[in-house]
């Protein structure tokens, strides 16, 4: 059965490529034909210029993803995996890009990285992320090291949170509530509540923001066979933003975050009635640009970021740390044809053991971007790490393609070889628990090629990606350590969007992931994503979705063996409707409409049919 409904699924994607072909031309243009990335080079270009592969997420799509988390949204997306997205608010997320683990994704919030040195492998907590106060997203695929640095080795996902309005004042307040309950215990109970509010404005050479969002949760046990006990979620949010442009060259932007967390769960083995956990983020930063030029800018981006963790368990802990973040970096563009990137990026990484520990890391690189003018596309680059605990390191990348333009449209042909690298962890050199100071970083090398067509109606790419680990850090019998030889991840990633007619859209993406070395636990082989968007009126937006998860192994803690997961499917449905025309919007939201009863972690809940209603308010 599973290899007809892949089957069935290349088929369609195959004839929807064709048929896309064949259709006439209508007013209506697809957006992404145009499409302007930014992630995997830092510089504005056009999608069809671009040899990286980079999702992109507007604020259009998120819009239209009201009442969803952040993971929830970006698990929709070819090549990634996010275990804990379908289970109740609050649980642990397990983030996945092209067969890799969360330490080799990193997260970069208004161009400066984020990552939790008290952690075990220093990563940063997605149930940290307010849906509501983010613009857009870029999820550039793939090593990226060389412009990004450490755990860059898999995925960026490149965060942008919401501008000031060019207005002196303006309000956005969103609001829904909605049930949280699993496919055998349908009650219908309104359990989960959020809330976010931003007023900002320009005065002249002055723009503002501030934000405040929050989400409670109280409608589900973390555990399978704890029915009767409920485990809350809370999250509160709070974001400052205030920026001066100096004058048309010269601006300076100041931000400050505060986030709070705070979850019940359960244990496996443990003796404490009613465990906890809390979790308290601060940053501050600061952002500046200096046009120097028409053609050249100075850019720094800094960031001073707080943890403060408390696990109120059978095993209770204090997890604090902090870091500093600052990169200065020199843009500068030859007349449309050469890009460069020229910077220097510094990272100072502390957390409290038995005593205070930190890491420094200072990188020097350099990115060039060649962009002819007969089709050939060229981003090259290298990077320069020194760690103060295992000394130097050079990554690099090279990444031609070739985009033949049509009369309607183009087709591109990219290939990339990239390394990256993963500093061990403050907590794998000094922490309580099997710590190892002779750690060496861990090593990515992938390879990519694949081929895109676009025109007004469709965009269909089929991208091929192999990737090697080696120096692999994992937590053996005598701690941590390095493991000889190499975990090996491939796979196939085909996307599709297509305007069907005016005002129907479909979107359908397949990933195919096989990785080797190790027991590859939580990773779907086969995954599938597809959704019509149907805009019904000018006022009213319809989106029916399907989501299909293959096969894949977890460990059954109860008995320490491996076990196969059974593959499940997912339907969704969403709808909003503007009452007042760019004022007052209301959304439905359906998740898992068919109430399919599926085990996404061994033990822990799951997500059946739920529905959440809520309005969106612009003043």
């Amino acid at each position: 059965m599973n290899k007809q409904f892949l089957s069935l699924c290349a088929i369609a994607l195959a004839y929807t490529s064709a048929a896309a072909q064949e259709q006439p031309n209508d007013s209506m243009k697809l957006q992404k034909l145009d499409e302007v990335v930014i992630s995997d080079s830092r510089f504005e270009l056009k999608r069809e210029n671009s040899g990286k592969t980079v999702i992109k997420i507007t604020s259009e799509e998120l819009l239209q993803s009201q009442g969803k988390t952040v993971a929830e949204i970006i698990n929709t997306k070819s090549g990634i995996e996010i275990n804990g997205s379908r289970g109740r608010d609050g649980a642990v997320l397990g983030v996945s890009a092209r067969g890799g683990r969360g330490k080799q994704v990193l997260v970069v919030i208004d161009g400066v990285r984020v990552s939790n040195p008290s952690s075990p492998s220093s990563e940063y907590d997605l149930r940290l992320l307010a849906t509501a106060n983010i613009e857009s997203i870029e999820i550039i695929k793939g090593a990226a090291s060389t412009l990004y640095g450490t755990n860059a080795a898999t995925a960026v996902i490149n965060i942008t949170t919401k501008k000031a309005s060019d207005k002196a004042i303006s309000g956005n307040f969103q609001t829904s509530l909605g049930t949280q309950q699993t496919a055998d215990d349908q009650n219908y109970n309104l359990s989960t509540f959020s809330n976010s509010a931003l007023v900002s404005g320009t005065l002249n050479k002055f723009d503002y923001a501030v934000g405040f969002s929050n989400r409670y949760s109280n409608g589900l046990s973390a555990f399978v066979n704890s029915a009767d006990e409920k485990d809350f979620f809370s999250e509160y949010n709070t974001d400052i933003k205030i920026g001066y442009k100096f004058s048309d060259k010269f601006n300076v932007r100041v931000y400050g975050n505060q986030t709070k967390i705070s979850t019940a769960y359960d244990e496996s083995f443990g003796t404490v009635a009613d465990p906890r956990y809390k979790n308290n983020q601060e940053r501050v930063g600061l952002s500046s640009s200096f046009l120097y030029n028409e053609n050249g800018s100075v850019n720094i981006n800094a960031a001073y970021s707080n943890y403060d963790a408390e696990d109120m368990g059978s095993y209770p802990g204090a997890f604090k740390g902090n870091n500093y973040t600052v990169d200065v970096y020199n843009k500068y563009n030859f007349n449309d044809t050469f890009y460069t990137i020229l910077g220097v990026n510094y990272i100072q990484d502390e957390s409290e053991f038995s005593e205070l520990k930190k890491i420094t890391i200072t990188d020097p690189y350099a990115n060039l971007v060649y962009i002819s003018p007969f089709g050939l596309n060229i981003n090259a680059g290298a990077r320069y790490n020194n760690n103060s605990e295992y000394g130097s390191h050079v990554v690099y990348n090279i990444n031609p393609s070739y985009s033949y333009k049509l009369d309607n449209g183009y087709v591109k042909v990219l290939s990339s070889y990239a390394t990256s690298y993963i500093t061990p962890s403050l907590s794998q050199l000094f922490g309580f628990f099997g710590a190892n100071p002779e750690l060496n970083p861990e090593e990515n090398s992938t390879i990519e090629g694949g081929v895109e067509y676009a025109n007004d109606k469709v965009r269909l790419s089929a991208v091929y990606f192999n990737r090697d680990e080696n120096e692999t850090i994992i937590y053996g019998s005598e701690g941590y350590e390095n493991i000889e030889g190499f975990i090996k991840a491939q796979g196939v990633e085909v996307e599709l969007d297509w305007n069907l007619c005016e005002n129907l859209t479909w979107n359908a993406n397949y990933t195919f992931t096989e990785r080797k070395g190790d027991n590859a636990i939580r990773i779907p082989k086969h995954k599938v994503n597809t959704s019509f968007n149907y805009q019904i009126s000018d006022a009213t937006f319809a989106s029916l979705s399907y989501a299909y998860t293959g096969d894949r192994s977890d460990t059954d803690f109860s008995t320490f063996s491996d076990v196969s997961l059974d593959p499940f499917s997912l339907v969704n449905f969403y709808v909003s409707h503007q009452l007042i025309n760019n004022k007052l919007r209301i959304f439905a939201n359906a998740q898992n409409l068919l109430n399919e009863e599926f085990v996404e972690t061994v033990g822990y809940t799951t997500l059946g049919r739920n529905f959440s209603l809520g309005l969106n308010l612009n003043l």
